[in-house]
Order: C-alpha cells, then sequence, then structure tokens
C-alpha cells in the first residue's frame, strides 16, 4: 500500500542498529575477561564471579559525562567521550578499594548515525581496557524528535568486587594523615557547563579558530576534551603495597566539597593552597571567566583528579610506585581535627 507506514518512516532504523553492532563486537571482544560467559546480543550480560573472593562486596557506579558532550559534539571529536564515561564510573567505585569488573553502556540519539556511534563505543571500550574491565552489554536508544540533529547522549554503569575486609571505609583516617593527591589531565568531566560559557564569553565557535589557542603547547580544544584519567590500575596496585586510609574522586564539587566525604565526623581537612599550582587550562578558565578562586575549588579539580589519605611514612613510597605508572603527585594537605562547622580550610 502507497500510504503503508513502516518503522523505518517514522525514525528508526534497525538495519542502522544491527550494523553497529557487528561494528563494534570486535572492540568489545578486546576489554572480555575470563568470567564473562556469552557475548554480545544477550537479553543480560553474564558474569560469573566465581571462588576468587571469600566474602565479595559489591560495589556499583552510574554517571554520564555532564555538558561536555555538547564541546565534543560541536567540535566532532567523538572518539574519546567514551573513555570519560568509563572514567567517571569507575573511579568511583575504585574509592572504596573495589576493582571494576563489567561496565554497560547507554547511547541515545534523534538518528543514529552509525559512525559516530562506533567511535563512541570505541572510547567506551578502550576506556575499560584501561580500567580492566569487561564491555558486557549495553543499549542504543534511537528516539526520533528527542534530541536535534547530530546530537546523542551517554549513561554509563559499573560493578566492582573487593573482599569485605579489605573494603575502604574511611574509618581508619586520622588526624595526621597526609593528603597525596595525584594529577589529573585536565578539567575531566565536571564544571563543563561553567566552561562553555566561559568559551561562549571568549567568542570562540568551531568556526573562528579559537580553539587553536596555544595553552603552552597544548591547544585549547585539545585541553579541553582531554579524557578522563582512569586510575584503577596504579591505585589498585598502591591499596596492595601501601597503607592506604582513604581515598577521594574529585568531581563535582571539586577539592572542596569530595575529600570530605571520606572523612569520619570530628575531622577535618587543611588543604594547602600553595600545594595546588593550576595547570594552563585552569588557569586560562579562571582568567578569562573571571572566576573567584573559592568558586574553582569547588567546581573543577583544579589538576587534581584523585586524592589519597595514608600515614606520612607511606608517602614516599606511594608517590614513587604512581610515578611508575606515568602519574605525578604530590602533598596537598593533612587531616586535622575539625573545628567549627567549617570543616575544610583551603589556605
Amino acid at each position: 500500500m502507497s500510504d503503508a507506514l513502516t518503522y523505518r518512516a517514522a525514525g528508526v532504523d534497525i538495519d542502522a542498529g544491527n550494523a553497529l553492532v557487528e561494528r563494534i563486537k570486535p572492540l568489545v571482544k578486546r576489554t572480555s575477561r575470563p568470567e564473562v560467559m556469552g557475548g554480545l546480543g544477550g537479553f543480560g550480560g553474564l558474569f560469573n564471579l566465581g571462588s576468587r573472593y571469600k566474602e565479595p562486596v559489591l560495589v556499583s557506579g552510574t554517571d554520564g559525562v555532564g555538558t561536555k558532550l555538547k564541546l565534543a559534539q560541536q567540535l566532532a571529536r567523538h572518539d574519546s567521550i567514551g573513555i570519560d564515561l568509563v572514567g567517571m564510573c569507575v573511579n568511583d567505585v575504585l574509592v572504596q578499594g573495589a576493582e571494576p569488573l563489567f561496565f554497560l553502556d547507554y547511547f541515545a540519539t534523534g538518528k543514529l548515525d552509525v559512525d559516530t556511534a562506533a567511535a563512541v563505543v570505541g572510547g567506551i571500550a578502550k576506556g575499560c581496557e584501561l580500567a580492566g574491565c569487561a564491555l558486557i552489554g549495553g543499549e542504543t536508544a534511537e528516539m526520533p524528535d528527542m534530541y536535534p540533529p547530530g546530537e546523542y547522549d551517554l549513561a554509563g554503569f559499573t560493578v566492582g568486587a573487593v573482599e569485605k575486609s579489605e573494603l575502604l571505609t574511611g574509618e581508619a583516617i586520622a588526624a595526621g594523615d597526609v593528603i597525596l593527591g595525584v594529577a589529573s589531565s585536565g578539567p575531566h568531566s565536571n564544571g563543563y557547563s561553567l566552561i562553555r560559557k566561559i568559551v561562549e564569553r571568549a567568542g570562540i565557535t568551531a568556526d573562528n579558530g579559537g580553539f587553536e589557542l596555544d595553552l603552552d603547547g597544548t591547544r585549547l580544544a585539545d585541553a579541553l576534551l582531554a579524557p578522563t584519567t582512569i586510575y584503577v590500575k596504579p591505585m589498585l596496585e598502591l591499596i596492595k603495597a601501601s597503607p592506604v586510609h582513604g581515598m577521594a574522586h574529585i568531581t563535582g564539587g571539586g577539592l572542596k566539597e569530595n575529600i570530605i566525604r571520606v572523612v569520619p565526623d570530628g575531622l577535618g581537612l587543611a588543604i594547602e593552597a600553595s600545594a595546588i599550582a593550576l595547570p594552563p587550562v585552569f588557569d586560562w578558565l579562571m582568567r578569562e571567566g573571571k572566576v573567584a578562586r573559592e568558586e574553582m575549588w569547588r567546581t573543577f579539580n583544579c589538576g587534581i583528579g584523585f586524592t589519597v589519605i595514608l600515614p606520612a611514612d607511606a608517602v614516599a613510597g606511594a608517590r614513587a610506585l604512581l610515578e611508575r605508572h606515568g602519574l605525578a603527585s604530590r602533598i596537598i594537605g593533612s587531616v586535622v581535627p575539625a573545628s567549627g562547622d567549617e570543616r575544610v580550610h583551603i589556605a
């Protein structure tokens, strides 16, 4: 019949979805672990926990990448945003000492572009390889009229495991412990609504060359889209080698609000502002946006993407281990008895 409707005519191309699955199968295969059962195409991802753990505690996390997606789409840079998605999830479960085991993603768009989606999933697979976790499933949703042309949204979910006796709860943190700040690759995936507003105020667009601005040898575009550092493998090694009392992933809320989340009541943090030298991209954001220093502390990681709280005599060994993994670190403060309602002091 000439007036018969089809799903494709309504905006959903099942063949494109199938083509995407075939395209990403080899990418997904590279992330596999021995515990993975089956492959892509089932209604659920299968993972056999086996007998590796005596008293396993499962730690789960879910996240997105915020409006960094808008910037990636504006610059047509789709190959690394998936690394951000994985990083934001696995770094969170890592804080409690858990090894990320598997990951699932959700990709939603108005009209599926197989090349774009494959680039995004390729980044997700790369992130999983860096974290040592398996990409065991996901969902690709083509939803006409929900998203403008060329736009898509991402969400991720991960499950990790840790022995109950080795769970990092923060209870071991004590006054006198040192806060070791571990370098970030850039803003990671936080504060991008403010970043995009600063870029807009600076008059920078994808067409006028503004993103080519040189920031101490790095283009502005590259600095803003640098993928989130995945700290999993170095930190899991550090936990086994050092008496780690607590860890924090520096995300929304920045240095001001994240570290204190793992510190017991009655204790506070004395952070040394002089120990946190702003990398060029943060210096540019602060200067161009006229952002107050206090606002920087509570919005961005300011060059510190992850923190480790440990005894002072364990710092030298921890820094050496992280250096072997290519991660710069430095002491940024200490744990102190809390005084008053304000538990975090940056001075």
